[in-house]
């Protein structure tokens, strides 16, 4: 089932999986609602969700390093008293500290549909964190806006990094949900 971050605030049946878990969000700027709300803000508002713990990938999860190469520390949310750890920082996949503040992780991430953006390598790492800790994971999923055409060359196996995150072609034409779904059957992540 495809659904976002506004239709998860407005349908409680669709939340009530959440109920008496603790739950982490995965965003950045532009995770933000409708209205233009952060993510996080308009989950933490919602009285059936316990926000335990967020991450930020490259650029933080407000944009706080909006410059290339511009790694950014671990610190508390200072309005809602929850760790935020950097995926672009000290270190860019999550460690066992932090896999363990949360048991479900809401991933709520626009992406370009490009092969070389480094959050869809943030996803694929997220997504073995959680398979090796036996986490849940949620993609709030979000349109492609560089469409579904596919081009560029497929990027060869062994090359891999993280701005390549596996062989794909520069430009994708998946969404992250669908990109999340490739790479559980493509590297076989429980």
């Amino acid at each position: 089932m495809k659904f976002g971050i506004d239709r998860l605030l407005a349908e409680p049946e669709l939340r009530a999986p959440l109920k008496g878990r603790r739950v982490a969000l995965l965003a950045h700027p532009a995770s933000v609602t409708a209205d233009l709300t952060h993510s996080l803000d308009a989950l933490a508002a919602i009285s059936d969700v316990n926000v335990t713990a967020a991450f930020g990938p490259q650029h933080g999860l407000r944009g706080d390093k909006q410059d290339n190469m511009m790694e950014s520390p671990d610190f508390m949310d200072p309005a809602h008293n929850i760790p935020v750890f950097s995926l672009y920082g000290e270190v860019r996949r999550p460690t066992a500290e932090s896999m363990e503040t949360f048991d479900v992780l809401l991933i709520d991430l626009q992406d370009l549909g490009c092969r070389i953006y480094t959050f869809i390598t943030t996803l694929l790492y997220m997504l073995e964190a959680a398979a090796e800790h036996g986490k849940t994971v949620w993609v709030l999923d979000r349109p492609n806006p560089a469409g579904r055409p596919v081009e560029g060359l497929t990027l060869r196996s062994g090359w891999e990094s993280f701005v390549g995150a596996g062989p794909i072609p520069m430009r994708h034409g998946m969404t992250l949900g669908e990109l999340g779904h490739w790479f559980i059957d493509h590297y076989h992540i429980d």
